[in-house]
């Protein structure tokens, strides 16, 4: 568990080409221990403009971290633990459709899961539970973040999206990239799943921001590369820097009427009795204490 330290509510998850967001004052790092181990990386906090902020690299500092290797569990947990309520995701990630070009910002309205070997939920072990995620993501956040972006004149894509998130290592196929692209997908990621699926059972509003670094492997000599991926995530960092700086500030006040933070109200099946007793109630009281404590 997290030392006791004063609440951060807001949490940014960076991923490739995004291991530190800059402006932090007042910085120190945190090493927490989780149930299910250890998240990521230590996670720095700090301020932005007054309020306070928790950073994670998803991929660990020196990304060391393969997607289907990122201990999502611990990451969510590490940051519910600090009091977060809100998740800012940051993503790199491979654009499906002529019209979204290399150095867009994609606000993903839905997501698309084809990842095969990961665990994506906190629940089992004596409890089950069933949350709803027909809107994957906190539709206040996307709001305010689509504000944001048009008043920074950012190149974006906001309504009709879809991160397709796939298990990886590999890049796709170019028979894969041409059935995502027929699917009517936006971008194509790696990261994405289960993180928002967790950040909803830990009823953390979740919003992700997808930076676009290439056409995957639609163009024939212009297939997607890591070199590729970090030459745009360096062109386009200090767009995302000024975003982060404007954004902080107005998710920390809004009033937050949306479901996210009440997903667990009616999802657990488990009888009242029964919950308590199981094996995995210590690990989950966290988030379900305010329901049956």
């Amino acid at each position: 568990m997290a030392k006791q330290i004063e609440p951060v509510k807001i949490a940014v998850v960076g991923g490739s080409g995004i291991s530190e967001i800059s402006g932090f004052d007042n910085v120190t790092e945190v090493n927490i221990e989780t149930p299910f181990g250890k998240p990521s990386a230590a996670i720095t906090v700090g301020t932005i403009d007054n309020v306070r902020v928790a950073f994670l690299p998803r991929h660990g500092k020196g990304h060391t971290i393969l997607p289907s290797e990122i201990n999502n569990r611990a990451n969510i947990y590490a940051l519910k633990s600090l009091g977060v309520e809100q998740i800012i995701s940051l993503t790199a990630v491979g654009s499906l459709q002529q019209n979204i070009k290399p150095k867009d910002f994609v606000i993903p309205e839905q997501v698309f899961d084809k990842t095969k070997n990961r665990v994506n939920t906190f629940f089992g072990n004596g409890i089950v539970a069933h949350v709803g995620f027909a809107d994957p993501f906190c539709n206040e956040l996307r709001d305010i973040i689509h504000k944001c972006v048009t008043e920074l004149a950012i190149e974006h894509h906001f309504s009709d999206t879809t991160y397709l998130c796939i298990e990886g290592p590999q890049f796709s196929t170019r028979a894969e990239s041409k059935i995502h692209q027929k699917n009517g997908f936006s971008v194509v990621g790696m990261t994405i799943v289960p993180e928002a699926k967790l950040a909803r059972e830990a009823e953390i509003c979740y919003a992700n921001i997808a930076l676009v670094t290439d056409y995957d492997v639609q163009k024939h000599g212009e297939e997607v590369a890591v070199e590729k991926v970090m030459e745009v995530m360096d062109a386009i960092s200090t767009a995302c820097k000024k975003l982060i700086k404007i954004l902080i500030p107005r998710i920390a006040v809004r009033e937050g009427k949306c479901q996210c933070r009440h997903a667990l109200e009616n999802a657990v099946q488990t009888s009242k009795e029964e919950v308590t007793k199981a094996p995995a109630y210590k690990d989950l009281s966290l988030l379900l204490k305010k329901y049956y404590e």
